[in-house]
């Protein structure tokens, strides 16, 4: 698989330790409200879309986490692809 192609999650219920970062590197997660938001979005896709958190740590620019999914979910490639608009969208911590 070519790097331009992209990582594609095979198993949509197996177990991932993936990597999200904020675009530039920019030390957003130093704001105690840009990390409340992160964590109720967690929380949120664990509540209503069969997110399993095994693991997550906070860095300033990115964060590391180690998720599977319920069977019942929507599958670790929905999870990915909301999670990261729906936490996009309402990061306003930003000056």
């Amino acid at each position: 698989m070519a790097y331009e192609d992209g990582y594609k999650i095979r198993d949509q219920y197996g177990m991932y330790f993936l990597t999200f970062t904020i675009v530039g590197w920019i030390d957003l997660f130093t704001r105690k409200e840009c990390k409340d938001i992160l964590i109720d979005s967690m929380k949120y896709f664990i509540k209503k879309k069969g997110l399993v958190v095994h693991a997550f740590v906070i860095m300033p620019s990115h964060i590391h986490v180690i998720w599977s999914c319920l069977d019942e979910g929507i599958g670790m490639s929905g999870i990915v692809r909301d999670f990261k608009k729906i936490y996009s969208g309402t990061i306003d911590c930003v000056d």
